[in-house]
């Protein structure tokens, strides 16, 4: 495993961290899951970074992933985040109160906020996450699907170590503008949905394949159930986007998924691949693509075979929303 420093902090952070969603919530992603091993197979493969969130089953996340460190906190940096609800300042320090108590810690190492919430001022928001700070409470400070102007306001009131943004070989609109302002402010980037909830893992091979609750992104047209972004979307370019990197990752002697996300971690900027496992065996997979290094002639055609749809969807990081209801900006 490798590690880097995230953003001007002084956390390191394995490159795989081990996203907490998936241990928890059976209605997304089934049953079967194993949490105490899978967090265990992390700690075993030198993964010691794990993401989770307040709202994630309720707090049953963060319950989950505090029972299974028990004593072996201390090899863990765990990042949670603030639900954009609760970014006023006496909510921010009851949230924080809550996390630390279902995650069975004294102290958060990477605290986020989740999603701007523009009713409430970035000032005073960042006021009380630095008094946390300031009480032990939490070591550094993050943002989460902050867009361009997001992260200059916030720049403005305060100071973050890292912007968690959803990117991969489907969906890489942020390098288009989010890249560059985290590069300027020294953010470490985190990457979540790596794999876009597994539909680059080459388990399905056609659109109607992929399961509902998966195709509600602007890849798929608005009539998909589910989704609400109102554009016809671009089901033929992700599907040829999707046959071509299967093809590369053939040629390359690699699995789709481990092509996906050692590309991820060639990539300016990025710290860490937030990658969701639910059991033992899935944690085991996804630690490997950080031994995998690409050269440059794979690095060149793997983005030659994606720009196209890299272009069409074009610099809009929400992956949900278009237009006026994008929820970054």
């Amino acid at each position: 495993m490798q590690y880097r420093k995230l953003g001007n902090s002084d956390l390191n952070v394995s490159v795989i961290a081990l996203g907490t969603w998936q241990l928890t919530d059976t209605g997304y992603w089934g049953e079967g899951g194993k949490p105490a091993e899978a967090v265990r197979a992390a700690l075993d493969h030198g993964i010691r970074f794990f993401d989770g969130a307040e709202d994630y089953s309720k707090g049953e996340a963060e319950q989950a992933l505090g029972r299974a460190l028990g004593g072996d906190r201390d090899k863990a940096v765990i990042a949670t985040k603030v639900s954009p609800n609760h970014l006023k300042p006496e909510d921010v320090v009851t949230a924080c109160e809550g996390s630390l108590k279902q995650l069975g810690t004294d102290v958060i190492d990477l605290y986020q906020v989740h999603w701007p919430n523009w009713k409430v001022p970035f000032a005073d928001t960042y006021g009380a996450l630095l008094r946390l700070r300031e009480q032990g409470k939490i070591r550094e400070i993050g943002i989460s699907n902050f867009g361009p102007r997001d992260i200059e306001d916030w720049m403005q009131a305060g100071t973050a170590v890292s912007n968690q943004i959803c990117y991969n070989l489907l969906f890489r609109a942020v390098e288009f503008e989010i890249v560059p302002a985290c590069e300027r402010h020294d953010l470490g980037i985190l990457a979540y949905s790596p794999l876009m909830q597994g539909i680059l893992s080459g388990r399905w091979k056609t659109i109607e394949d992929i399961p509902v609750p998966r195709r509600r992104t602007r890849h798929f047209a608005d009539r998909r159930r589910g989704a609400h972004h109102g554009r016809e979307g671009y089901e033929a370019a992700t599907l040829k986007a999707l046959q071509a990197l299967e093809a590369a990752a053939r040629d390359a002697g690699e699995s789709m998924a481990d092509l996906a996300m050692a590309w991820l971690l060639h990539q300016p900027g990025v710290a860490s691949i937030l990658v969701g496992g639910r059991k033992p065996d899935q944690v085991a997979r996804n630690a490997r693509a950080a031994d995998i290094t690409l050269d440059t002639s794979i690095l060149q055609q793997l983005d030659a075979l994606s720009t196209p749809l890299k272009d069409a969807l074009g610099p809009n990081a929400d992956p949900w929303n278009a237009g006026e209801a994008a929820r970054i900006r």
